[in-house]
């Protein structure tokens, strides 16, 4: 299981779909590679955070 931090990232295959998905602190990402899903992950971490601090 990759990391973010101390965070767990859970990627895993689309059922019924093409593609992978990645699952962490109530983020749900989606891409055509495992690596995609991740980058789309911490995108989407880097994103909330910053949200949260102003």
């Amino acid at each position: 299981m990759p990391k973010i931090g101390h965070l767990k990232v859970d990627l895993f295959r689309i059922r019924n779909r093409v593609g992978f998905a990645a699952i962490c602190c109530d983020h749900l990402t989606e891409g055509r590679t495992p690596g995609q899903a991740y980058e789309r992950m911490v995108k989407a971490l880097r994103r909330t955070e910053r949200k949260r601090r102003k």
